[in-house]
């Protein structure tokens, strides 16, 4: 109170003197009294500051409003400098107390306007449009690129294993007869004989005659054989016939035996009570399936692109399981979900899939868990799914596993912005994306009023290809990688070996047998790449080689001989080979083929003349089908039909051929 007192004797005397010396005066006065008073601000107490401030600016005594009647009737000049000595002066000392290094080098502006309060509003995450917020509003997208808002990039990954054929595999498939067996290790051939023979013993008692892997694996081969010539389908009758049937089934065993084996054949305990789990579904295939299962991966490493997806196995028998699924061609039957690579449709893992738990209650978030148990063990790899497994999370938690996604997107998906689903007045050919840190999301319109959504992890810009169709390169990569399992699905179907039963478990072996045979062909064509390189359809020619290898062995050591002189000649030669060279099985039959062929190029034509005259006339077995000429000649040892250009013509005399047949 005294101060402010000092003060208003100050004024005062100013009052009374000129205004040239109030000029030189009041700076100084000024001056003199803001220091003072700052000072005394500057070192009081918490206490006594706050009051002099209450005091200053808000004091109600007597001695307040007289200074302040004072003040108000002075002239305008000195009511601005009273102001300016009391009312500015601690303000103006803050500001430059807060000031910053960036603000000192900062250029004086006399228009600038103070808008402290609006920078610290500016610092929060702008506003998102709307239209960009995905529908559950947890998801914030963006129309830029992340480069250009420089957000984070995933780091590109790196395979850590090498893709093709494992060293255990190369090491131990010889032949084509050794890959295949290379899914059936000891372990599962020590079961399937152990039950089979079980099986057989309690159908047939004691007439009932131990099988070993011999057996079994010849019956493997008829069935591979009969996938081959497309006849899964067709009766046992005409494929053991004397006149429609082929001379390998009759060779190798016959019809009564055939059926017998599949009849006892068996990889579980059929017996009631044997100790099974209820609640397990696949308590009859879950032993033989779980090993098989295991030795997939470690045969084959897959490439960048993993495929998963499922395929259905065709079944309309009784079974828990049994699934209804319109898209597919069988519609009925029991679903598998699958990973395979996506160059070479090399089945890596499967799963078989039982339906819901004992409680009956739904499986959530399903499709998430079967990509994140189809790629356990991978690390490195795009995962292509189609839009049952595609979701958010899901690319999230792939990325934990250091893994990328790509895949379509159902439009029902509460993390998609409903920019991106609305197709009213868009252009044909047209795109939109939006991005977030980790994940890129893309709406095509094919065609008016339609549009195809998809989601990745791995694109991180909106690249578009140049072509007429304009589609972005994730929807060109998706339709590369996508079709992994279905190409399984498509050979596997094509020829396979699956026979009409009753009971689903021998349903899920014969789907084993066949993606069994389509896996060795995958790692026997990466091993030696030259094998019949330029034919087309290789495949067919491995299964059938793979047949007949695999029942070779059982024919070598038959004792009965068929009636029919094919199946007889076949017999005989296989039992003949084996003898000269007890290394080799025997030798196939497509490679005597691919023998006359070639000799028959290089034998010099002659005169023709009959080889033998049997009654009926057929196809030459040598000639390829384009180009295949009917004959009545046949070989006259393994009674083959060929043609003239096939056949190796001798001319004789009356009496050298007569010296020749005695």
């Amino acid at each position: 109170m005294e101060k402010r007192f000092n003060i208003a004797e100050v004024l005062v005397e100013l009052l009374d003197s000129s205004e040239e010396e109030t000029d030189a005066i009041l700076p100084m006065t000024s001056a003199r009294w803001m220091k003072e008073e700052r000072d005394a601000t500057l070192h009081s107490s918490d206490g006594s500051m706050e009051e002099e401030r209450d005091a200053t600016l808000h004091s109600s005594d007597g001695c307040m409003e007289e200074e302040s009647d004072a003040t108000l009737h002075s002239s305008d000049g000195w009511m601005e400098e009273e102001r300016y000595l009391e009312g500015e002066a601690e303000p103006e000392e803050e500001l430059f107390d807060q000031a910053s290094e960036t603000e000192d080098n900062t250029e004086f502006d006399p228009d600038y306007h103070s808008t402290d309060g609006e920078d610290e509003e500016e610092e929060d995450p702008p506003e998102v449009d709307a239209a960009y917020q995905s529908k559950n509003g947890n998801i914030l997208w963006t129309s830029t690129t992340p480069s250009e808002r420089q957000g984070r990039i995933p780091t590109h990954r790196v395979i850590k294993m090498t893709p093709g054929p494992t060293k255990l595999a190369c090491s131990n498939a010889k032949d084509i007869i050794s890959t295949f067996e290379l899914f059936f290790p000891n372990n599962i051939k020590k079961i399937l004989i152990e039950m089979s023979n079980l099986e057989g013993k309690r159908v047939f008692g004691k007439a009932w005659k131990s099988l070993d892997w011999t057996d079994i694996q010849a019956y493997f081969g008829l069935l591979i054989l009969a996938g081959v010539y497309r006849s899964h389908h067709e009766a046992l009758s005409s494929l053991w016939g004397s006149v429609s049937g082929r001379a390998i089934f009759r060779a190798t065993m016959s019809m009564q035996t055939f059926s017998i084996m599949s009849r006892i054949f068996c990889f579980y305990r059929r017996v009631a009570g044997s100790g099974r789990k209820k609640d397990d579904k696949l308590a009859p295939v879950r032993d033989v399936w779980e090993k098989w299962v295991q030795r997939l991966p470690l045969l084959y490493n897959p490439g960048p692109s993993v495929t998963v997806d499922e395929c259905l196995v065709p079944f309309r028998g009784r079974c828990p399981f049994k699934q209804y699924m319109p898209s597919k061609p069988s519609k009925y039957g029991i679903k598998i979900w699958a990973a395979c690579d996506a160059s070479s449709s090399y089945a890596w893992n499967m799963q078989i899939y039982t339906g819901k738990a004992a409680d009956r209650k739904p499986e959530k978030n399903q499709g998430m868990r079967v990509v994140l148990d189809m790629t356990s063990g991978l690390q490195g790899h795009t995962i292509t799914c189609d839009n049952f497994f595609t979701s958010y999370a899901l690319g999230e938690e792939l990325l934990q596993r250091k893994m990328t996604m790509i895949g379509t997107v159902r439009s029902n998906k509460p993390e998609l912005p409903p920019a991106l689903l609305s197709v009213k007045n868009r252009a044909r050919f047209s795109s939109k994306f939006a991005f977030t840190e980790t994940h890129a999301l893309v709406s095509y319109c094919p065609r008016k009023n339609k549009n195809v959504l998809l989601m990745s992890t791995l694109h991180r810009d909106a690249a578009i290809s140049s072509q007429d169709h304009k589609k972005p390169q994730i929807i060109l990569d998706y339709n590369k990688t996508k079709g992994g399992v279905d190409t399984l699905d498509q050979l596997v179907g094509t020829y396979t070996c699956r026979r009409k039963t009753n009971g689903w478990p021998m349903v899920i072996f014969f789907n084993m047998l066949d993606v069994s045979a389509c896996n060795s062909f995958v790692l026997w064509t990466e091993m030696d790449p030259t094998w019949n390189k330029q034919k087309c359809f290789k495949r067919r020619l491995f299964l059938e080689e793979l047949g007949e290898a695999l029942v070779t062995p059982f024919m070598i050591r038959r004792q009965g001989i068929p009636r029919t002189p094919a199946s007889q000649n076949m017999i005989k030669e296989a039992q003949a080979f084996s003898q000269v060279n007890e290394a080799s099985p025997g030798k196939a039959l497509y490679h005597k083929v691919m023998e006359a062929r070639a000799c028959s190029v290089k034998v010099k034509k002659n005169s023709p003349s009959p080889v033998s005259t049997p009654s009926k006339r057929k196809r030459c077995q040598v000639c390829e089908s384009k180009l295949s000429k009917k004959t009545n000649m046949t070989c006259n040892k393994c009674n083959m039909y060929i043609c003239k250009s096939h056949a190796v013509i001798t001319t004789y005399c009356y009496p050298c051929n007569k010296r020749k047949k005695v």
